[in-house]
């Protein structure tokens, strides 16, 4: 029928093989009406994958980039790598056991957030980012939403007593929280391909929140200088000052903090109910489902949409233990660039953002690659990539640093966008290592979640990185022992470097051509 075949294309993505197979031979109501069923289930799935902003307004097209006013909120646990170490010599027994507790943990922290009218953007591994934005508040007090993040800030400090005594094989374990919080203008933008996009904020704002994570103390909500200034005349709040901010002190009743101010909308409207289940019925609404499924499946990478559109029937990824190769790549120059004093700057530092992401997406999907996301640390935004989490090759190492080298090419050879009419200079510096990560679902089973990689071998490629000079590639000794004996790479030995959360000092190596 004429119909399918104008759907067929969006149809081989976003269904499986074999229901897709059933409906080309036989295009009947009952195979159409499989279809339907399975594409909405995967509607509720991908929105519950995607930023509130995104699932709400999914974009048509590339949307310019738009400043907005508002508090960030970077939380980060302190005590899952042990955890994990505890639960990974017992297979898949343990990293179910892992995955309860971790989804124990996001599942309340969500809930708090969502509360408190926060908005969670992403899961950092185990870190997450929210955002308060000041237009989503009605209140003439200038400061409500960065009140409404340290009320929330402090509800999930509280909620942490639950995690403060976990029995493992190994012994108890515990959990804590960084959590910062700042203040301050910041950009939000969609950047990359149809086929491929991401939801982002750039800015010094994003970097000095997370910096006031990194800065804070367990346990406690830790608020940047610029967060205190602005609640001087807030008697509600004591602050135990810090260098460069302060530390909020708990002192609310349970019934003062249990409060909520603040009544949302729900996050997913009620599914509609098909009466019309004839073929032309049936055809009308797939096509209704397909323009908003497309552009929410653009926001993951193809293999964990293809992961997802293949388990939608069980809603459910089972967690694993794979060995991977993993990478984080920062683009110096470019996200930190977004700065408020200079907005009539930020619609090219933003498109030459998107281009780098689209190009270096391409680099490594083209090698079997996932570019998961775009994430954000201390030094600023940069790219978490991995391989062999999906797969079981054992070429990953030399996949990843093949695609390591191919990106550092594409940035020397970015344009780069100008400030004042100077142009901005563009480097990257790259971490690479190799070793067993913990791939899961994570998040709220039936809420926002996302697939993601957590681990001692994915914290070291970004402790890598940040070591990394300009345009220079570090990595582990893993990584150079599955790569020393490859004639194409140049690996030399730099010397043992001391790296955050790390008793003793690791080996690292450079990495280039050798060819």
């Amino acid at each position: 029928m004429a119909e399918l075949e104008s759907i067929e294309r969006s149809l081989r993505e976003l269904v499986p093989a074999d229901l897709y197979a059933a409906l080309w031979v036989d295009p009947s109501a009952q195979n159409l009406g499989r279809v339907f069923d399975h594409l909405r289930t995967l509607q509720h799935v991908l929105i519950d994958y995607v930023p509130r902003d995104v699932s709400q307004r999914p974009p048509r097209s590339q949307g310019r980039p738009c400043w907005h006013q508002g508090s960030l909120l970077f939380t980060d646990l302190a005590g899952f790598t042990p955890l994990l170490a505890a639960n990974a010599a017992a297979g898949p027994a343990g990293a179910e056991a892992l995955l309860t507790i971790i989804n124990r943990y996001f599942a309340q922290m969500v809930e708090l957030i969502s509360k408190a009218g926060g908005n969670l953007l992403e899961f950092t591994g185990d870190a997450m980012l929210v955002q308060f934005r000041h237009e989503a508040y009605q209140s003439d007090n200038d400061s409500a939403e960065l009140l409404q993040a340290i009320y929330a800030g402090l509800r999930m400090q509280r909620a942490m007593a639950s995690f403060a005594q976990l029995e493992t094989a190994q012994g108890p374990l515990s959990l804590q929280m960084r959590l910062g919080i700042h203040p301050g203008p910041f950009v939000a933008a969609d950047i990359g391909t149809p086929m491929r996009r991401a939801h982002v904020l750039l800015g010094q704002t994003v970097l000095k929140a997370k910096q006031t994570e990194a800065a804070g103390a367990v346990g406690r909500v830790c608020l940047s200088q610029a967060g205190c200034d602005r609640l001087q005349s807030s008697s509600a709040l004591r602050l135990e000052p810090t260098t460069g901010g302060g530390l909020v002190v708990d002192h609310f009743t349970p019934k003062a903090l249990g409060e909520y101010d603040l009544t949302l909308n729900r996050r997913r409207a009620a599914g509609s109910v098909l009466f019309d289940r004839s073929v032309p019925g049936l055809m009308q609404e797939i096509g209704a489902s397909l323009q908003t499924l497309e552009p929410l499946a653009s926001y993951l990478p193809r293999s964990v949409l293809h992961l997802l559109v293949n388990t939608t029937a069980a809603r459910r990824i089972p967690p694993t233990f794979p060995t991977a190769a993993v990478a984080f790549v920062n683009l110096m120059g470019l996200p930190e660039a977004v700065d408020a004093n200079y907005p009539d700057d930020t619609d090219g530092i933003v498109s030459c953002f998107s281009q780098a992401f689209a190009l270096i997406n391409g680099a490594v999907e083209r090698r079997q690659g996932i570019l998961q996301k775009v994430t954000y640390h201390s030094s600023g935004s940069d790219m978490l990539i991995h391989f062999g989490v999906l797969s079981s090759e054992t070429d990953a190492p030399q996949r990843a640093a093949e695609t390591l080298l191919a990106i550092r090419d594409l940035v020397g050879n970015l344009r780069p966008p100008t400030r004042q009419g100077q142009p901005l200079p563009i480097t990257c510096r790259m971490g690479l290592t190799y070793g067993q990560v913990f791939a899961a679902e994570i998040g709220e089973p039936r809420g926002r979640r996302e697939f993601n990689v957590l681990g001692d071998t994915v914290n070291t490629a970004a402790r890598l990185m940040s070591c990394a000079a300009h345009n220079r590639i570090l990595l582990d000794e893993a990584t150079y022992q599955a790569l020393a004996a490859d004639s194409a790479y140049d690996c030399r030995f730099l010397g043992m470097l001391t790296l955050k959360g790390k008793a003793n000092p690791q080996a690292a190596y450079s990495l280039d051509s050798g060819l």
